[in-house]
């Protein structure tokens, strides 16, 4: 057996070490690393199933030119020449890099460097725009700098934790757990969730504050006003280490709690609640994510929150201060070699021309760029308006994920040269790459990663590179050497970039700027492939160990001009976005077990199985009002595009509001792409897209058939109106149906299941009741089961998990078969229901009959069936469960 080695997960920005053991058979085993500060051995349902995501079968393995297999040289050398002839002939803004928080900080220092010293313009920019720019915003013009000034240990140490935009329980489970656990042990802190839905955090939560889309920066503007009325700032901090406090203060004097109550949705009693809990207590965490920086005025938000942390001089010590959690898990690297187009390598601002002529020493760089390039929606405008005319897209998947999706499709099909590295053969962007590039992909990387506490750590390689895979900083090296800058990017491995990257940190700095690695500037490669988690800064004069919790800005010290920071007044009120058009407000999102646009969690038939298809959630007096009922199929359609999911009725959405999830793609599902729904509207300082506000309308979507299907092979999906595939152990499984009730029904489901009509083998069994419109059928070929159908004339009501789990099972035996016919197992053979717990597979129904039997908590439900004894993110889910049942006991 292979030895274990200690790398970092790849999904959030939690930054957790994983430990991952190669097997005899190929298989890697995955656990936590016990020692890792971020985790200290847990792991969510992701990060656990990071084994079943390794599989060769969809990875891109060679160069391609047009479709055509090409050799490295062929490839490299004609992006080199393509790039170099648009730039002769339209200028240096005329090409463009958009990079990932996925790279690590090696790829990202290169590409950086070579956009904007060498080819001496800023187009570069990385989907991190997409979820934390406004952060970087926010704490620009407050602190002077990008500085998250606490750490994780802090919301362990809070008296109270402010959770606003965060589903901290499902996007970042394992900060989340230890919140929990601090929380058993001193059950006096305070948890406030501030979000419009009731997310699984919320089960955490003393105060939910089911806020109104884009009430915050309004609700933290009154918290503002009311800490000065009650006399809980802190004079002392303001006047040592602040400026703008008066005009800050003056700006909320009309924010009562009754124009907040207006502008926020929210009871008066509750606003009191939370700024009574605020006020009185010392040690706040005010945590934030998406749902404050995906808005038109998220750097208003952020600066609305950093302000009442200003005041009351709570930031910088245990327990204390605002925290931007990151969604990737580099994102923060990103942002610390300059990844943004705004932005200047190690946190300098490009904007700064004693900045830019530093680092442009530091390189020896020929033509430095002077003015920030184009963020990412104005980016890809550029490529649709023929400005940008060659792009070089990089582990991101931008037909999906940016807003005005489909805007992007075409502006990628009309480019005149496009180059995508990535892992995955097919995407819904790389089939418009001119040049595929193959890259190595987690596991076989080799390098560093930045969480959301300032703590780098090494994503190290346990596995060979398949086929001609290879790192994205080789690629983008090869590419500036066959342009002329060969001497700057003569780099053989990752230590010597991180070398470079330490270097340029500590260059010239002495405590000017926050961002300083110099300790590492000379590190050994041996100490390089030996690092350990640390914290920075870590300067030159440091010895390379990791010391006590790095926190920012106790004592002031902030890295403005003059050492304060400024309060900033946001500006007023929120804007409506519906209309009579448009009424309700779209907000998305991620779930649990996937990961942006399911490249990696789509190969898991595990992480598959707790959400297998595209939904909308909707308030139950939303769905009566539009006749939806539940596991209806509905239309969303704003004015920029549609998405056909299904309908999730529930009271956790507020009303007025829909929430859809991002991941499913064009690889996934039939019409479910929701960014594509989403405006392109940005914040106008950050640059970030309003992906959590989107006016949208609904309306069922009239079905004349309705199926659900196992297939072993990839289901054809021609001629399909709805469709929504998952991975299942052995298979695949699809949710399906057609406007009108005219199929044939065994020639439909040969098509499917990809049989011809020569399959003498293959055996069909079949069901049907004309009467009530239903049609099942499954296909065997002797004892192994080829697939199943089922169609109906309404939703169909099939055991799906237990269907799902067939493809392992003999049927030789006509009894075996007549159930999978059935759709069911029969008392024997309960199904497990709807996955709640994936560490452990544990279903709805078999958490139903454990609480009908008396475990009545969640603690008893795990010590029963192990269900939320892993990672924890299902615990919200199964209470919610054991409450339902006590509201039908009491009935």
């Amino acid at each position: 057996m292979a030895d274990t080695v200690r790398t970092t997960c790849a999904y959030c920005g939690v930054g957790c070490g994983v430990l991952a053991t190669p097997q005899p058979d190929g298989s890697v085993a995955i656990a936590g690393d016990p020692d890792h500060p971020a985790n200290f051995g847990r792991l969510c349902s992701k990060g656990s199933a990071l084994g079943e995501t390794l599989a060769l079968d969809d990875r891109l393995l060679h160069p391609e030119i047009g479709g055509r297999r090409a050799s490295w040289d062929e490839a490299l050398s004609m992006i080199a020449d393509r790039f170099r002839e648009t730039i002769e002939r339209h200028g240096p803004e005329s090409v463009a890099l958009y990079v990932s928080g996925q790279i690590l900080t090696e790829d990202y220092y290169v590409a950086n460097k070579l956009m904007k010293g060498f080819i001496g313009a800023a187009n570069i920019d990385t989907n991190s725009r997409l979820c934390m720019a406004s952060s970087v915003a926010g704490h620009k013009r407050a602190f002077g700098s990008d500085t998250v000034p606490g750490t994780y240990e802090d919301l362990e140490l809070a008296n109270l934790v402010v959770l606003v935009g965060s589903n901290l329980a499902w996007c970042h489970p394992v900060l989340y757990q230890r919140l929990a656990a601090a929380r058993d042990k001193r059950p006096s802190m305070k948890v406030v969730l501030i979000d419009p839905r009731r997310t699984a955090t919320a089960g955490l939560a003393d105060l939910h504050l089911a806020i109104a889309p884009d009430g915050d920066a309004a609700l933290f503007t009154g918290l503002l006003r009311h800490l000065a009325e009650v006399g809980a700032t802190d004079r002392d901090y303001i006047d040592r280490h602040t400026r703008g406090f008066d005009e800050a203060l003056a700006a909320a004097a009309g924010f009562d709690n009754a124009r907040v109550a207006a502008e926020t949705g929210l009871s008066p009693e509750d606003l009191e609640t939370f700024y009574r809990f605020f006020a009185t207590t010392d040690k706040v965490v005010t945590v934030y994510s998406q749902g404050v920086n995906q808005s038109v005025c998220g750097t208003d938000k952020v600066n609305a929150i950093i302000n009442c942390h200003l005041a009351t001089g709570r930031l910088g010590r245990p327990g204390m201060g605002p925290f931007s959690v990151t969604g990737q898990p580099n994102a923060m690297g990103g942002r610390e070699v300059g990844g943004l187009a705004n932005m200047l390598a190690a946190h300098m601002a490009l904007e700064d021309a004693g900045h830019r002529a530093l680092v442009q020493r530091f390189w020896n760089a020929p033509r430095m760029a002077d003015k920030p390039g184009l963020k990412a929606v104005e980016m890809f405008r550029a490529v649709a308006d023929g400005r940008i005319k060659a792009i070089w897209i990089m582990a991101t998947n931008p037909v999906d994920s940016l807003p005005d999706a489909d805007a992007v499709a075409q502006a990628l099909r009309d480019c005149p040269f496009v180059v995508v590295s990535d892992v995955a053969a097919k995407t819904d962007t790389i089939r418009y790459a001119d040049v595929k590039l193959p890259s190595t992909a987690w596991g076989e990387k080799d390098g560093t990663v930045t969480n959301s506490e300032r703590r780098i750590s090494r994503q190290r390689a346990f596995l060979p590179a398949p086929g001609e895979a290879r790192a994205d900083w080789w690629q983008l090296a090869e590419v500036a050497r066959r342009m002329g800058f060969g001497e700057a990017f003569a780099y053989d491995t990752a230590a010597e970039i991180f070398r470079e990257h330490a270097a340029l940190s500590a260059f010239e700095n002495g405590g000017k700027r926050d961002f300083d690695i110099g300790a590492y500037q000379d590190v050994p490669d041996a100490d390089y492939q030996d690092l350990q988690p640390f914290q920075w800064p870590q300067g030159p004069q440091e010895r390379r160990a990791q010391p006590a919790q790095r926190r920012f800005f106790a004592n002031g010290g902030f890295f403005t001009g003059d050492g304060r920071a400024r309060f900033v007044a946001p500006r007023s009120s929120r804007a409506a976005m519906t209309d009579e058009a448009f009424p309700l407000t779209l907000n998305t999102g991620r779930v649990r077990d996937h990961w942006h646009t399911m490249t990696r969690t789509g190969k898991s038939a595990r992480l598959s199985a707790h959400m297998a298809e595209p939904f909308a959630e909707i308030h139950p007096r939303d769905a009566a009002r539009l006749s939806i009922g539940d596991a209806d199929l509905v239309r969303v359609e704003s004015r920029h595009g549609a998405a056909v999911v299904r309908a999730l009725v529930t009271p956790r959405q507020r009303p007025g509001s829909v929430f859809v999830p991002m991941h499913w793609t064009a690889e996934f599902a039939a019409l479910a792409r929701v960014c594509a729904l989403v405006a392109p509207v940005t914040d106008p300082l950050s640059g970030q897209p309003a992906s959590k506000n989107v006016p949208i309308r609904l309306e069922r979507f009239e079905a004349g058939c309705y199926g659900f299907a196992i297939c072993v092979r990839r289901p054809n999906t021609e001629g399909l109106d709805y469709w929504a595939l998952a991975r299942v152990d052995g298979g695949w499984r699809i949710e399906l149906a057609v406007r009108n009730d005219t199929l044939e029904q065994e020639a439909f489901f040969r098509r499917l299941l990809a049989l011809s009509g020569h399959d003498d083998d293959v055996e069909i069994l079949a069901y049907c009741d004309a009467r009530r419109g239903d049609h099942r059928m499954a296909a065997f070929e002797n004892a192994t089961l080829l697939g199943a159908l089922y169609l109906s004339r309404t939703p169909v009501a099939v055991a799906r998990e237990w269907v799902s789990g067939q493809f392992s099972e003999s049927h030789a035996d006509p009894h075996s078969r007549s159930r999978v016919v059935a759709g069911r197992g029969g008392t024997d053979r309960p199904d497990a229901g709807a996955m709640v717990c994936s560490c452990f597979g544990i279903g709805i129904n078999q958490i139903a009959t454990a609480v009908r039997s008396g475990c009545n908590t969640v603690e008893a439900v795990g010590r029963s069936l192990s269900a939320g004894t892993n990672c924890g993110s299902c615990r919200a889910e199964i209470k919610e469960i054991i409450d339902a049942h006590r509201l039908q006991a009491a009935e």
